[in-house]
């Protein structure tokens, strides 16, 4: 498999010193792995630190800026950061206002994420956290106990950052974030396997012609394996598994997110499938996003999140955000 990189060894490392490059809002410190805002801590407001491993860009550190992130701590490719990553972010962006976690549902990302907020609380800062378990493909999967944390993530961390810019305290925008998951379902289509650097090759095989429903987002296996279908038909598969889970009661947001490997003229194809789903089913749609924001690597396929949204959240959707990622209204 061809890379655009130099060694597997270095790949975390290089992508970090780009990014430091590329964006100077943020003060990227390669050789701890942190990312955090130039202007943190912002006097006043919650802090919002996440992170995961490296192979899903934009998240998570794509999304670190006003208005979202305050830090974002990158592992390994698909591995977790480790506690000191996290507490020393922690540290960095903490105003004394206190520090949410907004953490995936991983085994690794739970476990660490706990042993960094007890490392935080021990030097004082207030920490509170939101665990994201949006994927309704599967319970229990390789990585998880319960279900996948997924696209729901970038609808946490837009709606509680945009709460924390309010200057909303943090049993608020704890419980904001909460909703936000609640409110959110998931489900992903794997068209091909990804390629880790470090194997250098797919990481699980899928053969030509079929494809894998209710992939996870380090390939870890789904509901079950069909033969290739239309982009109508899968998004009828998946739309329909996520109001069977979730049937809403207000619009919902959608996210027609890219695995990575998947061209914007297929997703915006996918897309239009999943409105018209949406609209036979009578849900109301209150704003789409479509695009590659919680990617594997370069697995090709999509995967849905929808979130039922009432005013104040919707209000907290529109707010101003500027990161690498997602930006608008400033």
């Amino acid at each position: 498999m061809k890379m655009l990189i130099n060694v597997p060894e270095t790949v975390v490392a290089d992508a970090l010193r780009g990014m430091a490059a590329a964006y100077p809002d943020l003060t990227v410190d390669v050789e701890n792995r942190v990312i955090v805002r130039r202007d943190a801590p912002v006097a006043g407001q919650v802090a919002l630190v996440s992170g995961g491993g490296s192979g899903h860009e934009p998240l998570h550190g794509g999304f670190v800026g006003p208005g979202m992130l305050s830090a974002a701590c990158p592992g390994e490719v698909f591995t977790s950061p480790v506690p000191d990553q996290m507490a020393r972010a922690a540290a960095a962006v903490d105003s004394g206002a206190g520090v949410l976690f907004v953490v995936k549902n991983y085994t690794g990302d739970v476990l660490n994420f706990d042993m960094a907020a007890e490392l935080a609380e021990d030097e004082g800062i207030q920490v509170a956290k939101v665990l994201v378990n949006d994927d309704v493909a599967v319970t229990d999967s390789l990585y998880t106990a319960g279900r996948r944390g997924t696209g729901a993530t970038l609808f946490v961390e837009k709606i509680a950052g945009a709460a924390a810019a309010e200057g909303q305290p943090l049993e608020r925008v704890e419980a904001i974030g909460r909703q936000v998951n609640e409110n959110s379902r998931s489900f992903g289509v794997a068209l091909s396997a990804c390629t880790t650097p470090a194997k250098g090759t797919p990481t699980f095989d899928l053969p030509d012609g079929e494809l894998e429903l209710g992939i996870g987002i380090h390939g870890e296996p789904g509901r079950e394996r069909r033969a290739m279908m239309t982009s109508g038909e899968i998004a009828d598969f998946a739309v329909n598994a996520l109001l069977e889970d979730l049937p809403p009661r207000n619009p919902v947001l959608v996210l027609v997110n890219g695995m990575g490997a998947t061209p914007l003229l297929e997703l915006f194809g996918f897309n239009a499938e999943v409105q018209r789903v949406l609209r036979e089913r009578e849900v109301a749609v209150a704003r789409t996003l479509v695009g590659n924001y919680v990617t594997s690597l370069d697995m090709a396929g999509a995967s849905v999140t929808l979130c039922q949204v009432d005013e104040e959240l919707l209000r907290l959707w529109d707010a101003p955000v500027k990161t690498p990622a997602l930006r608008w209204g400033m």
